[in-house]
This record gives structure tokens, C-alpha cells and sequence, in this order.
């Protein structure tokens, strides 16, 4: 698979970017066992999946390794924000037990940069979420990567965030 072209989404405008920045810094500053974050908002469409994006390209530019981990596998946007065309395998498959992690880890146009997709929708997100491979799979990736960073689905629709969030070292909303 070619490279997914992730750079042209990092913010132009000059106080979106720094805005980023900031974000990106201060969760640095929540000290250095605060690795593994979710993003999250209240309800639908409100832009977590575009701040989870753009925070994961913040912490590539700084240097910093890191995964974008799409777990809204109820409604992802992430592909078709990213002109993915065709199925993608992902997090639902490794928690399935239908593919191993690193046949999902997606690299990007961006260096040190990857993506592990939502995969196929599944009706039972929370349970698989709520599972001993979820609960695994942070840890595994914490010794690959610098961050990992979590697009949730929304909290006040749906209880996957408050289950993802048990796994990881903090929640942004």
C-alpha cells in the first residue's frame, strides 16, 4: 500500500497551527506516563476526529513516534477524510482476533507517523473494546511508539469512550 497522505490536513492558517502546538504541549506537560490519550467530544461532529489528526501530526513534527488509533468503529470518519477508497482492515479486526497489529498499522506521507483504522462497523464496538486485546494492545504499542493517540466516539452518545478510557493514561475532551 502507498503512503496515506496525511501532511495536507495539518492546519495552514498560522493560529490553528499554533493552537495545535499548544495542545500538543501541554499534553506533554501533563508529564511523561500521559502517552496513551483520547479524543473525544460530547456528541457528533463536533471535530474530534480533526483535532485527533492534527494533534497526531503535531507530535510527528515535533519527532515524537507516533499512532493515530481510530476507535470509533461505529461511524469513522478518518477514511474518507482521507480519500481512503475499499474496505481498510483495523481495530475491529485485531479485536475479532482476524488480523495481527501490525498488518493494520498504516504508514503515512508524515515521518513517524502511522494509522490503525476503525476497520469494518461492528454492532458489538463496546464489547470488543471492553475485551483482554484491547486491553493488551495499548501496552504492546506504548513500546513502539512515543504517543498514541485515541479518536473515541462521542461520549454523551455512546459508552465506547468510558470504556477505551479505563486502558488509556487520559481522556481530552
Amino acid at each position: 500500500m502507498e503512503k496515506i497522505a496525511v501532511s495536507r490536513l495539518y492546519p495552514k492558517e498560522f493560529r490553528a497551527n499554533e493552537a495545535m502546538k499548544t495542545l500538543r504541549t501541554n499534553l506533554v506537560f501533563s508529564g511523561p506516563s500521559v502517552r496513551a490519550i483520547g479524543i473525544t467530544s460530547f456528541g457528533a461532529s463536533e471535530g474530534k476526529s480533526t483535532i485527533s489528526m492534527q494533534v497526531a501530526l503535531a507530535f510527528a513534527q515535533a519527532g515524537k513516534r507516533v499512532l493515530l488509533m481510530d476507535a470509533d468503529m461505529r461511524k469513522s470518519v478518518l477514511p474518507s477524510r482521507l480519500r481512503i477508497k475499499g474496505k481498510m482492515e483495523g481495530l475491529s479486526h485485531y479485536l475479532s482476533g482476524l488480523a495481527n497489529v501490525s498488518e493494520l498499522l498504516c504508514e503515512t506521507d508524515v515521518p513517524g507517523m502511522c494509522i490503525m483504522f476503525s476497520g469494518t462497523r461492528v454492532p458489538n464496538s463496546a464489547e470488543l473494546l471492553a475485551s483482554e486485546n484491547f486491553a493488551k494492545l495499548i501496552p504492546a504499542l506504548k513500546e513502539v511508539f512515543d504517543y498514541i493517540i485515541v479518536d473515541t466516539a462521542p461520549l454523551g452518545q455512546v459508552i465506547d469512550c468510558a470504556v477505551v478510557a479505563e486502558h488509556l493514561d487520559g481522556i481530552a475532551m
